[in-house]
């Protein structure tokens, strides 16, 4: 008996690899999450939270109400120590996010069991062959899986990105921190400490007895896994005491080392998450930054499975999250920079700060950071066209609605904000819906500000625009062929 011919395999089931096979799922993909992990959650206070466009982007698929309803909603936007608000932001959702990334990946776990994703748990891809019909999946310890696509969302270290040859350009680290969840029998400190080696920072959780430890190392760690006895010597070094440390319920390194892969693609085999990009967690882009290359890339490589679009739609990942990623990237080095003690260093972010106090130069970096001014480069035109579509307070034919409604299935939509009939999707009528509505407010953009009204958009489904109409439907049919396939394959 041959080997079932799976439709994606998703190495890595973190918040990246799951939101992609829930993004697949719900576009009738069979995708298959392996996960070296043998239980759920392991991951504890790793990350702690995200920005504005994550949330906006659950929100797209009906499940932000879950994460804010367990998160801490604040005001997280930083450079250096100084609080960037967005709460004037045109979005409906103008803060940050504060929720301990074990609730992140057990909200995930859940979304994505309703969806019927398969996960296996405590499997580690450790290899893979392609060809031109597939990708022949190796287990460490099992059998092989075969599948038409590979995604990588198995961390900085995939070892799908090695085994592709793809490189990992970037920046050696300069220091390195560690990061644990551990007991203590002393009192400690709450709150951050700056000084010349780095970041230090102390918290109690939520079960009143274990602590959450964040300490910068005297010196560049190995890339051993680090101990309780390492843990202690760096906690001493900066405090005088390591708090008497014990009962770890997990421990682990970072550095400040920033790299991005040269490709996010080679052949049926893909990247996202931590296996595209790595950085120092300064500004909290880690999740985010994962979770929104898992939306761009859902829906397109659900299209080239399915048969509607060409395996040439895929290219388009990389030549819009590369950018983006690059971008963000260049923001956490700099915010990591200035996260030490240094003379020089507080000159720097004090003349940033004092600059800062200028509001175009806040929103502009503000929008950054929260992911709110992302342009994918679709040509020239409407100051729309490539950016998030606005979640809208729409009036449809049944009453009101919103437009983050209408991307709950992660379909594409084709939004008439004019005379009835004046628009059409022709041959494209089965995979885009077609709604009417009116909207009578204004137009505004994070960081570009009012923007012309137009009378109709098509908005793909990660919630990015793709055509904008000025009064014509005059480059509709091509935004339609180029984004979900030629028209006779959309009328068979």
């Amino acid at each position: 008996m041959g080997i079932v011919m799976l439709d994606v395999v998703v190495a890595g089931g973190g918040p990246t690899g799951m939101m992609l096979a829930g993004e697949l799922a719900l576009a009738g993909v069979e995708a298959t999450v392996v996960e070296r992990r043998p239980t759920p959650q392991l991951v504890g206070s790793r990350a702690g939270g995200f920005h504005s466009r994550t949330i906006e982007i659950l929100d797209q698929r009906g499940i932000a109400d879950r994460f804010l309803a367990e998160g801490q909603t604040v005001q997280a936007a930083f450079f250096a120590s100084q609080a960037l608000d967005v709460s004037d932001f045109p979005t409906r959702h103008p803060y940050s996010l504060g929720l301990w990334q074990n609730h992140i990946e057990r909200i995930l776990a859940g979304w994505i069991e309703e969806l019927g994703v398969p996960v296996h748990r405590g499997r580690e891809v450790a290899g893979f062959a392609q060809d031109d019909g597939g990708v022949d999946v190796f287990l460490a310890g099992g059998g092989p899986m075969r599948a038409r696509y590979l995604v990588a969302a198995d961390g900085g270290r995939s070892t799908v990105r090695k085994a592709a040859g793809i490189e990992f350009p970037g920046w050696e680290a300069t220091r390195s921190s560690l990061i644990a969840e551990v007991e203590v029998t002393g009192e400690t400190p709450a709150g951050i400490r700056l000084d010349e080696t780095g970041i230090h920072g102390l918290h109690l959780m939520e079960d009143g007895r274990t602590v959450r430890v964040v300490v910068t190392e005297q010196q560049l760690g190995p890339a051993a896994e680090p101990t309780l006895a390492d843990l202690s010597q760096a906690l001493t070094a900066v405090y005088g005491t390591d708090f008497g440390v014990h009962q770890p319920t997990w421990i682990s390194r970072f550095t400040d080392a920033t790299r991005q892969a040269a490709a996010y693609r080679s052949g049926r085999v893909l990247l996202a998450g931590d296996a595209a990009h790595i950085h120092h967690p300064a500004g909290g882009q880690g999740i985010g930054l994962g979770i929104q290359d898992a939306v761009n890339l859902g829906w397109k490589l659900a299209q080239v499975v399915r048969g509607s679009s060409p395996d040439s739609l895929l290219d388009t990942y990389h030549a819009e999250r590369h950018p983006a990623g690059a971008r963000a990237l260049k923001y956490t080095m700099a915010q990591s920079a200035v996260q030490r003690a240094d003379v020089r260093l507080t000159a720097l972010a004090d003349l940033v700060s004092d600059l800062l106090s200028i509001d175009a130069a806040r929103q502009r970096l503000a929008g950054l950071i929260c992911g709110l001014d992302v342009h994918y480069d679709l040509g020239a035109g409407h100051p729309l066209l490539g950016r998030r579509m606005p979640d809208l307070d729409l009036a449809g034919a049944n009453g009101p609605l919103r437009v983050a409604t209408l991307l709950h299935e992660a379909r594409a939509v084709l939004l008439n904000l004019g005379e009835p009939g004046s628009v059409g999707l022709g041959p494209w009528r089965d995979r885009v819906q077609l709604v009417d509505a009116s909207y009578d407010g204004g137009w505004e953009l994070p960081v570009i500000g009012a923007v012309t009204a137009p009378t109709a958009v098509l908005v793909r489904p990660d919630g990015y625009v793709a055509w904008v109409g000025e009064g014509t439907p005059s480059g509709l049919e091509e935004a339609l062929a180029a984004w979900f396939g030629p028209a006779a394959a959309a009328g068979t």
